[in-house]
C-alpha cells in the first residue's frame, strides 16, 4: 500500500512539475497572441490584459504601414531557404570528405574548421565587408548568403553520422563501377535525410534570426531580412508594442512550421553520431 501511495505521489509531482513547465514554455507565446491582438496601451495597463483582443486588424495595417512586413518577410525565407541548400550540399561533401576519405592532412583541416567556431563572429565582420563591398555585392542577398555556408558546426555534425555508413558498402559500389559523385549523390545523402533534417533546422534558425550581417550589408529597408525590419519599429520615443508583438509573431510561424514539419527527423539525426560500424 505504501508503494502504491509513493508511486501516486511521485506521478502526481512529476505531472504537476511539467505542467509548471509547459506554462513558463508556453506563457511567453500566448503573451505575444494577445499583445498582437490588443493596442499598445492595453498591453501595458496595470492589471495587463491577459485575454485575446479584437485589434489584430489594426495592428495589422499599423505593422504594413509602418516597414513592408510582405517584402521583409519575403527577403527572409528566400535568404533561408537558399542558404539551407547551399550550405547542406557544401557541408555534407566535406561531411562526407573527412568522413570517408584518408587524405593527408584530413584531421589538421578538420581540426582547423572546429578552431574557427572559436573565432568570435565580430572579428571577421570587417574584412567580410571590404570583400563583398569590392565585389559590389553590399545590398544583396548574395552577402548574407555566402560569407557562413560551409558552416564549421553542421560540417562536424555531418561528418560524425556519416561515420556511421559502412566502410563495406561504398566499397561494395565501387566494385560495382559507381563513380564518386553518384556513391555520394544516390548511397551517402539518401542514408543521412535525419541527420540533413536535423542541421537543416539548425541552419534555417541560425540564418533566419540572423540579425548583425543583414543590419550592416543590407542598406535598404525593402531588402531587409524581418528580424532587421522589426528592429526598426522600436523608436526612440514611443514603440507601437502591438504592431511589434505582431511582427515578432509572424517572424515566429516559419520556424515553427520548419521544426514540425521535420522533427521526427531531428531526434535521430542529432543521435546519429553515437553509431558506428
Amino acid at each position: 500500500m505504501m508503494d502504491n501511495q509513493q508511486s501516486v505521489l511521485r506521478r502526481v509531482l512529476l505531472h504537476g512539475l511539467l505542467i509548471v513547465g509547459v506554462i513558463f514554455s508556453i506563457g511567453p507565446f500566448y503573451w505575444m497572441v494577445v499583445g498582437a491582438t490588443n493596442p499598445s496601451g492595453e498591453i501595458l495597463s496595470s492589471p495587463p490584459t491577459i485575454l485575446p483582443g479584437s485589434y489584430l486588424v489594426e495592428n495589422m495595417t499599423n505593422l504594413h504601414d509602418a516597414i513592408p512586413i510582405l517584402r521583409n518577410l519575403f527577403n527572409s525565407i528566400v535568404i533561408a531557404v537558399i542558404f539551407v541548400f547551399a550550405s547542406l550540399l557544401v557541408c555534407s561533401a566535406a561531411g562526407y570528405a573527412f568522413a570517408k576519405y584518408d587524405f593527408k592532412g584530413n584531421r589538421v583541416i578538420f581540426a582547423s574548421f572546429l578552431l574557427a567556431m572559436m573565432i568570435p563572429y565580430q572579428a571577421t565582420i570587417i574584412p567580410l565587408f571590404q570583400l563583398f563591398s569590392a565585389l559590389d555585392w553590399i545590398n544583396t542577398y548574395r552577402a548574407v548568403i555566402l560569407p557562413q555556408v560551409c558552416y564549421p558546426f553542421a560540417i562536424f555534425l555531418i561528418r560524425q553520422n556519416m561515420k556511421g555508413i559502412p566502410d563495406s558498402m561504398i566499397e561494395a559500389a565501387r566494385i560495382d563501377g559507381a563513380g564518386e559523385i553518384s556513391i555520394f549523390f544516390k548511397l551517402a545523402l539518401p542514408t543521412m535525410k535525419p541527420a540533413l533534417a536535423a542541421v537543416g533546422i539548425f541552419l534555417f534558425t541560425h540564418q533566419w534570426n540572423n540579425f548583425m550581417w543583414p543590419l550592416i550589408v543590407m542598406t535598404t529597408q525593402e531588402n531587409y531580412t524581418l528580424p532587421v525590419a522589426l528592429s526598426t519599429l522600436a523608436g526612440l520615443n514611443s514603440i507601437d508594442y502591438g504592431q511589434l508583438m505582431l511582427g515578432t509573431a509572424i517572424s515566429v510561424v516559419p520556424i515553427m512550421v520548419v521544426f514540425l514539419i521535420l522533427q521526427k527527423h531531428f531526434v535521430s539525426g542529432i543521435l546519429g553520431g553515437s553509431v558506428k560500424e
